[in-house]
Formats: C-alpha cells, sequence, structure tokens
C-alpha cells in the first residue's frame, strides 16, 4: 500500500490542484492528457506562447528598462541614507538604544549613518550593489533624460518661468538683468548688486539659497511649534521657549518622553562636549557627501536620478512625487517661495528675542492684544 501511495503521490497532487484551481488545471494538463496530444498540437501551442511573448514585446518595449530602473537602487542603502527614516524610525530606535546602553550611546548613534554607509562601501556586497548600479546605468540614464526632457517642456509652459514670467516689479518697465532668464524657479529678476553675473556664481548661491531656506523652514516649525503646543496646554515641556532651552537643559537633568517611551535624557548627563562631537559627526558625512556630488552614494548601491539641489531617488524623494513634471516644476517654485518667506521669519524671530526676550509665540499674542 506505501509503495501505492509514493508512486501515485505526484498524480494525486495534480488532482488536488485540479479540485483546487481548475483554471490552472486548464492551463497545465495532466500527462495523460498531453501524451495524448499530437505534436502537431504541441507546435500549435509552443507557436502560441510565441506569439504572446513577441506581442507582450511591442506592447511594452520598456518593460525591461522599467524593471532595471525600480530594481537598481538597494533597499538598505536607500533606508540607511533616507532622512525620512531618521526623523521617523531612527529616532524611536536611539531613543530605545538610550534607554539600554546609556546617554553615551548617542555618538555612537550620530556616526551610525556615515560609518554604516561606508562599511557597506567597503565589503563584497558594497561591491555588488556597486555593480548593480553599474549594469544598469545606461537604463537609468536614459530615464534621466526622459525625465529632463519632460520637465522642461513643463517649464516652457508654465507661467513661473522664462522671459515672460512674473518679476519682482510687477508690469514696470525695467532692465532686467539678462543673466537671470527664467530658467531657474523662483526668479522674478532680482539681483541688484549683481552678485550672479558669473554662471557658477548663480549655481553656488542658488545652492546656499536653497540650503538656508531648508533650514529656517525646519527653525521656524522648531522654535514655534514647542511654544505655541504648551501656549494651548497640549503638552507640558518646561522650557518651550527655544533660545532659553540651551541653557536651561544644561543646568538641569531633564527626562523627554518621545512616542511613548521615557527616559530618554537630551544633555544633562553628557555635556556640551558629547553633544558638540555628536552634532559634528552627524552632519559630517551629508556634508562630505554633499561636496563629493550626486553619485556619492553608488558606492552603496544608492541611485540618486536628480542633480545636487534635487537629489531625488528612494531616500529624497520616497513617494515619487517628481515623476509628475508639471507638478514637480510646480513644487519647486512653492519650495524656494516658501524657503525665502522663512528665512525672513527666522530672522524675525532672531530680532524679536534679542529685543523682547520673549517666545516668538508671546511676541504673536502680544501684537494681537491677547497675551
Amino acid at each position: 500500500v506505501v509503495v501505492v501511495v509514493v508512486e501515485r503521490t505526484r498524480r494525486t497532487m495534480h488532482a488536488r490542484a485540479v479540485i483546487c484551481m481548475p483554471s490552472i488545471a486548464r492551463a497545465w494538463p495532466s500527462h495523460r492528457a498531453r501524451a495524448r496530444s499530437s505534436p502537431r498540437r504541441r507546435a500549435a501551442r509552443v507557436k502560441s506562447r510565441a506569439q504572446d511573448a513577441e506581442n507582450d514585446a511591442e506592447t511594452n518595449p520598456n518593460d525591461d528598462a522599467n524593471d532595471d530602473i525600480s530594481n537598481a537602487s538597494s533597499v538598505l542603502g536607500d533606508v540607511i541614507s533616507s532622512p525620512l527614516f531618521y526623523v521617523t524610525f531612527g529616532v524611536a530606535g536611539g531613543v530605545i538604544l538610550v534607554q539600554k546602553l546609556g546617554e553615551n550611546a548617542a555618538f555612537a548613534l550620530s556616526a551610525f549613518p556615515i560609518v554604516g554607509l561606508t562599511l557597506i562601501s567597503k565589503t563584497d556586497f558594497g561591491a555588488k550593489l556597486q555593480q548593480n548600479i553599474e549594469d544598469k546605468r545606461p537604463a537609468l540614464e536614459a530615464d534621466k533624460a526622459r525625465k529632463e526632457i519632460e520637465r522642461a517642456a513643463a517649464r516652457a509652459k508654465s507661467t513661473f518661468y522664462g522671459k515672460d514670467r512674473v518679476k519682482f516689479l510687477g508690469d514696470v518697465d525695467f532692465d532686467y538683468p539678462a543673466y537671470l532668464d527664467g530658467s531657474l524657479c523662483g526668479d522674478v529678476g532680482f539681483d541688484p548688486l549683481g552678485f550672479s553675473k558669473d554662471p557658477k556664481d548663480l549655481a553656488k548661491y542658488r545652492e546656499f539659497e536653497l540650503l538656508h531656506g531648508r533650514w529656517a523652514m525646519l527653525g521656524v516649525v522648531g522654535a514655534a511649534l514647542p511654544e505655541f503646543l504648551q501656549t494651548l496646554g497640549v503638552v507640558e515641556l518646561g522650557e518651550p521657549v527655544w533660545w532659553k532651552v540651551g541653557a536651561w537643559v544644561m543646568r538641569s537633568d531633564i527626562e523627554l518622553n518621545y512616542l511613548g517611551m521615557s527616559g530618554f535624557h537630551i544633555a544633562g548627563g553628557s555635556g556640551i562636549a558629547i553633544i558638540a562631537v555628536c552634532q559634528l559627526v552627524l552632519m559630517g558625512g551629508p556634508e562630505y557627501a554633499r561636496k563629493v556630488g550626486i553619485e556619492s552614494l553608488v558606492p552603496v548601491g544608492v541611485w540618486l536620478p536628480g542633480d545636487a539641489d534635487y537629489p531625488g531617488g528612494a531616500p529624497f524623494d520616497p513617494f515619487k512625487f517628481s515623476d509628475n513634471a508639471d507638478e514637480f516644476e510646480k513644487q519647486k517654485v512653492m519650495e524656494i517661495k516658501h524657503a525665502r518667506l522663512a528665512m525672513v521669519a527666522m530672522a524675525g524671530v532672531f530680532a524679536q528675542a534679542f529685543v523682547t526676550r520673549s517666545g516668538c509665540v508671546e511676541n504673536v499674542l502680544q501684537a494681537l492684544g491677547a497675551a
């Protein structure tokens, strides 16, 4: 009986497949049916499958290229180099490690991004990741060139770009600088001191403007939000005023909660030296990568399809907003406008703190007569 069962196992499994998945059974006939099928029928099936494959190739000629693009970057490299990871799960993981290992673990955590990426790049695994990028580079470069063409077309029809764009004096007749031709987002023809006559200077100052503007947007939120939340009674932070926090932390043994996890001490037991070193290490890696250029992450298998100002890719555009050319060019204009406004706002926050010795939310409430 055992021998019979073993000999019939394969056939029995097929019978079960027929019962459970009739569509599969129809696509893959039994061995007896195959045996009964004539050579002419088998040849016809082979020809039909070949024709289907050929039709698929003609219908979707870019499928292979798209597969190369989607599979080019390594997931590990994308995660380690992603800012989104560090402001979500990375911070939460850091809190847990500090709880387990003590406050001095902060130094190791701050060094993790640059050290982790460097270690990966020096291994055979890293070499394979880089080779994967190099093998798929033609498809990646072709996709990048295609997107640039689409974005150029989007700029050509946008009212924010080109010679007919809105300028800072509106309809007033004015001799605007010829080197500000409307090719950059947010170019309103404003350069009264002629700082950007040299194209190299123009590119450098645009990079600086974006860099400082992005920091300013984060800074304004960071300065206002804690004080705003405490004013509403949502949280109790001890010292919510941004410019007083540093001195208050250094004089106190402060325990903060993050995502419901307690016991995370920011500075009390570490001292200013440890904090400064952590900041140096944490910012040193990104600054070095920025200096090296857009391909600094290729050795760890991360392909960034953009440029230094808008690198894109999974680390910087995880939701692929930039795939839509029209929306991407519009978002660039919105970003630079918000960045400029944030820089002015941050300057105001600095000035008000110096003059009034109060927080920015309290200044607003006083101006509105609510405080």
